[in-house]
């Protein structure tokens, strides 16, 4: 049946939702894939069997931050992710009023030996009354597990819920439901600040490099076939790819032909 009110138009008329009539496709028969692929039951979720519109006819799209509760850390990143919400014109402080909810538990850096890493996360999450199998949430998550053998599990079962995750694997990412963000520093600037220096725009434009990376190459574990291949497009020119292999207590173990020239480059 089409929602109530699609019928009538012209002025003040109900906006028509959008129609998903493939609903059933995320449950069509199909290999569960591999790795760490099997660690949420709702890898197969998707908009149209996950996630409620209901709340987002009633009221718009509005955004419900849960209270912070007494004693939990919350590292700075968080909460500057926390504030950007809610200083939004999306955010509501009535979570009757919301279509999307996001939890005040810091679930960031899933990474055990880190200083910022949350215990007993899964009994926290289940306890919150309106976490409703994570139907309508949102998770937040740059690492998890530790290195060099990252993986994708975040401590608890996200159920329903959509992940907005940094380095997500194209196994574990579910198209249209899903968030892939930048991994960013814990020292990165929260929105404001000083007025930008930009002028004016010109196309095509006048920069110097074109694109510049500066990090740790990691010479084992997920992501150092990526890392080592950055040389082959570092010119030093417009194209500037640094990386060190300083990481972890034990680099030297694992240095390669490169290390050294890598290294010094870097540290210039």
């Amino acid at each position: 049946a089409a929602p109530p009110g699609s019928g009538r138009h012209g002025p003040g008329a109900e906006r028509p939702w959008p129609r998903f009539p493939d609903a059933l496709r995320p449950f069509a028969p199909g290999p569960e894939g591999g790795g760490a692929a099997g660690l949420y039951r709702g890898r197969r979720c998707r908009m149209e069997s996950c996630f409620d519109f209901a709340l987002c006819r009633k009221n718009g799209f509005k955004v419900y931050v849960y209270p912070q509760q007494k004693g939990e850390k919350i590292a700075e990143s968080y909460q500057n992710v926390l504030a950007a919400i809610e200083g939004s014109r999306f955010y509501t402080s009535d979570p009757s009023q919301a279509c999307l909810f996001v939890l005040s538990l810091d679930t960031l850096d899933r990474d055990q030996l880190s200083p910022q890493y949350v215990h007993n996360l899964r009994s926290k999450v289940q306890s919150l009354h309106l976490w409703n199998n994570g139907r309508n949430h949102l998770i937040f998550n740059l690492y998890s597990g530790t290195w060099p053998d990252y993986t994708e599990d975040v401590g608890f079962d996200i159920g329903q819920a959509m992940l907005a995750k940094a380095s997500i694997s194209t196994e574990n990412f579910r198209p249209n439901f899903d968030v892939s963000i930048p991994l960013f520093s814990k020292d990165h600037p929260r929105t404001g600040g000083e007025k930008g220096f930009l002028r004016f725009n010109t196309i095509p434009p006048l920069r110097k490099y074109m694109l510049v990376f500066k990090g740790k190459r990691y010479l084992t574990g997920i992501g150092s076939d990526t890392r080592n291949a950055l040389y082959h497009v570092h010119n030093g020119e417009d194209v500037v790819l640094l990386t060190t292999c300083k990481h972890g207590k034990d680099w030297q173990k694992h240095k390669d032909s490169r290390c050294d020239r890598d290294n010094t480059e870097y540290e210039k």
